[in-house]
């Protein structure tokens, strides 16, 4: 079904101010360059200003300084992304593909669904699963036994949940993602690994979004906590005995080690990471293939490793690099000699 808004519903939903038709009908959402009439866009980033002037969107939302070279009707907020991020919502269809519990979908007996729950194909709910009302289980998905399901929470196909997991309210959990996999617990008997058996559980918070393919163990003695407002973008591992803070997002391929906390609001770009048993303030930012190696309390952005370079420079750069423990000694070595 095609969605239809005038823009002044979307002004208003939004806060923005109107500068043009309230009239002018609203269909869909799309990129500054590619917007047809019956589109809206916006400008989040300095690297798209060039198409404002030759923009076909029906509207367009900017900050202030920019609605002026505008030829189209626009929505003027402090906050442009932040604008698009929340009418991107009126536009999403994909709350509307299921109702029901579908009768190749295999339920326990003990299992308890809350009224509006709906339940794909080929999906299996362990025993006393409990689902909240209004959530919804997409085809293939396993629950196992004696996990809970908050309310209004979405499990896209082939989520695999494994036993004694809590999931809160409202989050997200994109395709083939996997919650409560053992930890990779092991203990060496000359030459030999013993397994440790992994007790604790996985306990999910409110509002939460994690991306496809993600991995987050459960715990080894007490559980994996992922706190309320965490995101997770595709192919993040949590390892068992993690903690993350509210409001803390990841890149892909993103890795924290087991036992690690991690505090609010920190963000870890693509493949940034943290060793084990360390812990990690509040508003920390780890910048890509960052690997925080031991415990800091203080916010701030952190970097590791080479930036890009030609190759034929970074070879030679790379081979100073093992040499910059002699010269450092040498050079210490001419320090001392010109004190005397």
């Amino acid at each position: 079904m095609t969605k239809s808004y005038s823009l002044q519903e979307i002004a208003d939903f939004l806060g923005a101010e109107l500068q043009g038709d309230p009239a002018c009908r609203i269909k869909g959402l799309n990129t500054l360059e590619h917007a047809a009439a019956s589109e809206l866009s916006f400008l989040a980033s300095k690297a798209y200003e060039r198409f404002l002037s030759t923009t076909e969107a029906g509207a367009v939302i900017v900050e202030a300084r920019f609605a002026e070279t505008l030829s189209c009707n626009a929505l003027v907020m402090a906050n442009p992304y932040l604008g698009y991020a929340r009418i991107s919502a009126w536009f999403d269809s994909s709350r509307e593909t299921m109702s029901g519990v579908h009768p190749t979908a295999v339920v326990a007996s003990s299992a308890v669904l809350g009224e509006g729950v709906a339940i794909g194909p080929h999906a299996t709910i362990g025993e006393r699963v409990k689902i909240d009302a209004g959530a919804s289980i997409g085809p293939g998905v396993s629950i196992g036994n004696d996990s809970t399901i908050g309310s209004g929470s979405r499990l896209y196909s082939n989520v695999s949940i494994y036993h004694g997991v809590s999931i809160g309210c409202n989050v997200v959990i994109h395709s083939n993602t996997v919650i409560g996999a053992d930890g990779f617990g092991f203990a060496n008997d000359a030459g030999k690994w013993v397994k440790i058996r992994q007790l604790g559980g996985v306990e999910i918070g409110n509002n939460v979004e994690i991306g496809a393919s993600t991995t987050i163990d459960r715990g080894a003695l007490g559980n994996t906590v992922i706190e309320d407002g965490v995101i997770l973008d595709n192919h993040v591992q949590i390892a068992h005995n993690v903690r993350l803070g509210e409001n803390t997002a990841m890149a892909a391929y993103s890795g924290i080690a087991g036992s690690t906390t991690i505090g609010k609001n920190c963000v870890f770009a693509g493949q940034a990471g943290a060793v084990g048993h360390i812990t990690v303030g509040d508003g920390v930012v780890a910048m890509a293939r960052c690997t925080i190696s031991k415990s800091t309390s203080k916010a701030g952005s952190y970097s590791s490793g080479l930036l890009m370079y030609d190759t034929p420079v970074w070879r030679k750069n790379a081979v100073r690099f093992g040499q910059l423990d002699d010269m450092a000694r040498r050079l210490r070595k001419l320090e001392k000699g010109s004190q005397k």
